[in-house]
This record gives structure tokens, sequence and C-alpha cells, in this order.
């Protein structure tokens, strides 16, 4: 199983004060919708962070992303684990395919695939 990117998930009040944060940092807006904005290295597109709100469009909200080459069989692996899903696999609007599990301290995972 091939991992692509790993990106932190950090709790944001206002977008704007903690993006002109990050930007100090060097990190620029690269998307964004009403809940959750992507914030990247111009020198290194991987290298992100998103600010998040709340998960519009789960019922929990992920720590940590994992964006992987395939989806499907990870989900598949986790589930034979015995792993908690807490957000089933969803194709979602926006352009992913994604679920959610518990890591074994509690730690939420959403493990994704741009399709």
């Amino acid at each position: 199983m091939t991992i692509r990117r790993v990106t932190p998930d950090i709790r944001c009040e206002d977008f704007e004060a903690s993006r002109a944060f990050y930007e100090r940092l060097g990190f620029r807006e690269s998307f964004g919708m009403d809940w959750v904005m992507g914030l990247s290295s111009p020198s290194n597109p991987t290298a992100q962070i998103l600010l998040m709100s709340q998960d519009a469009s789960a019922p929990v909200e992920p720590d940590i992303s994992v964006e992987v080459e395939d989806v499907d069989a990870v989900h598949e692996a986790v589930l034979a684990s015995g792993a908690e899903i807490v957000h089933p696999l969803t194709d979602e609007p926006w352009g992913v395919r994604r679920f959610f599990v518990r890591d074994p301290d509690g730690t939420v995972v959403n493990v994704l695939s741009h399709r």
C-alpha cells in the first residue's frame, strides 16, 4: 500500500487569523471550503496542513488525514484488523473517497484517495 501524503488536521475558529499565522511560516492557501482550508508550501506542495472548523460531512472530526494510493485496499485491511471505523467508506462531492478509523490511542484518521 502506497502512502502519498500525511496532513495534520488543525482545529480552527478564525480562518483569517490562522491563515495569517501559517503564512508567516511560509504556507499559502491551496484550497478552501466554508469549513476547511488547505495550506501548502509553494516549494513543496505535499507539505500541507488543513485548518478545519468542523468536518461538515462526517459525525466526528479527524485529527490527521492520510492520502493513499488505493483507499479500498486500505479499507479492507483495516476492516480485517478489527479496528473501529467511525465514518464509512464514502465518495465525497469534492472528489475524494474516504473513511475514518480510530487508532488504538483514540486518534481519528481520515484515510482518503482523490478520484
